[in-house]
């Protein structure tokens, strides 16, 4: 991509700034510029021409975005393609000033072709910017404490069982009273660096009732406060606080009686280091450090990482009733792994591990994380893998020419790679590929089939029955498009038979919906392809008005407590209504597969209460639930679904996905016969009288 000064074609004044892409795969490229103050107000909105040059393969437009993951929009939903004159658009993002560390704004192109961008503006509650207040966050006690800034001072020891259990009892206690006492509520104490400063003397701990005397005087030092009678909320609970371990760790008495009083003190809905999103009510993990310059974290940091994220799962996953073993094993079952982690590697994948054990296929570590991109390999084969039939299948290939070079056909079945067998392989990925279930691992495995840091690989492959073997070449993201299959670009609307139409979520619009209503309204039936992400989350409302006859509630949710942490209660549905007067009266059938996760799961709910609907095709990634972010030392991000999604009888989605009324997976045969038998027997079900 290039990006210039451009003095011929401007709206107004001297100059415009263009984006063009040049060659290569294309992908995206963006001016940015970072505001330099917070403001005080309610929205932000930025303003600007465009003009566009056979822009396609993606989409021009306005982008702005608030740190930390506060607001983001790229005009996706809506972006410019095509050849446009200096048009004016704008977006607009709510301002959350307390919460706010910076907001970037500018314009960037998706794709191919070429964007003029000029009069840029931007305004607060519609004043323009320079008019605007500026927004001072108040200061903490907290960010004063550097102690530990440069490392814990805690290094790597050898470790006895009686300092294993003492370490577990110091992240349950460490955990509780973080989310728990007033005290730290306050922002009046650096957390981390509190832990750093009580582990020395637990490691040191001689006997259980000295360790249990360090731990009392601890609470003891962080001061007195003001306790309440509990009271169960008005909502339905789902689960509550998992707080046994009080009473059942054989503590002192002095320190169960301490701790049972933190457990009834009385809470506010201020915390330095939890909130809530408003409108959601997924947990906001704020002023949590990630202390990225420790690329490779020192002992006392490791355990901070394995006692952060424990604690967060254990206080704030709303799923953690899922997770089907004792999540205090966990705890304890992980301490020596983030002790013994000699290398950067190590500690990321160990993290990845932990994070794999809460089976949330949001649930990852994103963000391009460094050392896991070394380690799975800068370079891929060029075709694209699926498991199908439980094999790894050749489905299709990044760039067709590499392809036929590669000697590979659609319908190869990958039996080997490097000499390791394809069941192997699997085998040891899965305890850290994170997701809600089996299908969903193998998804995101077979991305790791062909990855590597080799310039090739040797494969065995079986095609008709017989196995061969030869070597391919690999290559880096410059020279093959990996994400050539993600980009959708299906046609959003058609009709796959005379009487029977089809609509992609991937690609339609709310917009164009009221005229495709127009086109399918009296159809015999009609297929909604949710195999993908939906491009536009607020279609659902659209499209679920035409196929349901009345008010429908299709979903209901739970959200965690500040004032009883663990605690999750059910505490608001949503409805689809018909808003047109009459519904649509054929078939309807949804398509679904391990593809569809969150808001196309939330899709599939949704389209569920048509009358006339049934759900057809393979599990779904079985996450769905507002993702929190959460960061973690060394830079580490991962995320979680931060509120509970059920249907209104409340039924699991979690990890169960959307079932199919009618399974349907594709098959070798017919991935080497270029057929979509999913939709192909959504088709005959259509047909069926």
């Amino acid at each position: 991509y290039q990006k210039a000064l451009d003095s011929t074609i401007v709206k107004n004044g001297k100059y415009s700034v263009s984006l063009a892409y040049t060659d290569g795969n294309p992908g995206f490229k963006a001016w940015a510029f970072t505001l330099p103050d917070n403001y005080k107000g309610k929205s932000i909105t930025l303003s600007g021409f465009i003009k566009t040059e056979n822009v396609s393969e993606g989409h021009a437009g306005l982008w702005m975005r608030i740190d930390p993951s506060l607001g983001f929009d790229n005009m996706n939903d809506r972006g410019i393609v095509g050849t446009t004159d200096w048009t004016k658009y704008e977006i607009t993002l709510p301002l959350s000033p307390d919460k706010t560390d910076r907001i970037v704004v500018g314009g960037l192109l998706v794709g191919k072709g070429k964007m003029w961008l000029d009069d840029f503006q931007v305004t607060i509650d519609g004043k323009e910017i320079q008019n605007a207040k500026t927004f001072i966050k108040p200061f903490f006690p907290a960010q004063l404490d550097k102690e530990f800034d440069e490392g814990s001072k805690i290094t790597s020891f050898d470790y006895t069982s009686t300092q294993i259990t003492n370490l577990k009892m110091l992240g349950l206690i460490w955990g509780f009273l973080k989310y728990h006492h007033p005290k730290v509520a306050s922002g009046d104490l650096n957390w981390d660096y509190e832990l750093f400063r009580i582990m020395p003397k637990i490691l040191s701990a001689k006997s259980t009732n000295e360790r249990d005397a360090i731990f009392t005087a601890w609470i003891a030092s962080l001061g007195d406060f003001k306790t309440t009678i509990l009271k169960e909320p008005k909502d339905k609970i789902k689960f509550k606080p998992d707080l046994d371990w009080i009473t059942t760790s054989n503590f002192s008495n002095e320190l169960t009686t301490a701790l049972n009083n933190v457990k009834i003190a009385k809470r506010t809905d201020n915390h330095y280091y939890l909130a809530f999103h408003s409108g959601v009510n997924n947990p906001d993990f704020k002023n949590e450090n990630a202390y990225r310059k420790m690329v490779y974290p020192d002992t006392g940091f490791r355990l901070l990482t394995l006692f952060r994220y424990w604690n967060m799962i254990q206080y704030y996953f709303p799923y953690k009733n899922l997770i089907e073993e004792d999540w205090k094993m966990v705890l304890e079952e992980f301490i020596p792994k983030f002790i013994q982690a000699k290398d950067e590697t190590e500690y990321t994948l160990t993290t990845l591990e932990i994070i794999a054990r809460i089976h949330d296929t949001h649930a990852n570590i994103w963000g391009g994380n460094a050392v896991l991109n070394k380690f799975y390999g800068s370079k891929f084969g060029v075709a694209e893998i699926k498991f199908i039939e439980d094999k790894a299948v050749v489905t299709r290939f990044y760039d067709d020419k590499l392809g036929e070079e590669s000697g590979l056909k659609v319908g190869d079945i990958i039996a080997s790679v490097n000499q390791k067998p394809m069941e192997e392989f699997v085998k040891d990925k899965l305890h850290r590929t994170p997701a809600s279930n089996y299908p969903t691992q193998l998804r995101d495995i077979a991305n790791l089939v062909l990855r590597t840091n080799d310039d090739e690989l040797t494969i065995e492959y079986i095609r008709d029955g017989k196995k061969f073997q030869r070597k391919i070449a690999t290559y880096t993201t410059d020279e093959i498009n990996i994400y050539k299959f993600y980009q959708d670009q299906e046609p959003s609307f058609k009709f796959v038979e005379k009487d029977i139409a089809y609509i992609n979520l991937g690609t339609v619009k709310k917009d164009n919906l009221p005229e495709l209503w127009q086109q399918f309204k009296n159809s015999k039936g009609l297929i909604l392809d949710i195999r993908n992400y939906p491009s536009d989350h607020n279609a659902m409302y659209i499209l679920g008005s035409y196929l349901v006859h009345k008010k429908s509630p299709f979903v209901k949710f739970t959200k965690g407590s500040l004032k009883q942490p663990g605690m999750f209660s059910f505490y608001t549905s949503y409805n689809v209504s018909n808003n047109n007067g009459n519904n649509y009266q054929g078939k309807v059938v949804i398509l679904v597969n391990e593809i569809t996760q969150s808001r196309a799961e939330f899709h599939a709910m949704a389209y569920q209460q048509s009358p006339n609907a049934i759900v057809m095709g393979s599990t779904t990634a079985g996450a769905d639930g507002n993702v929190s972010d959460i960061s973690l030392p060394g830079g580490i991000s991962t995320m979680i679904s931060g509120i509970g999604v059920y249907y209104p009888d409340g039924r699991e989605t979690q990890r169960i996905g959307i079932v199919p009324d009618i399974e349907v997976k594709p098959t070798i045969e017919g991935i080497k016969n270029g057929r979509d038998e999913v939709l192909d027997k959504a088709i005959e079900y259509i047909n069926k009288d």
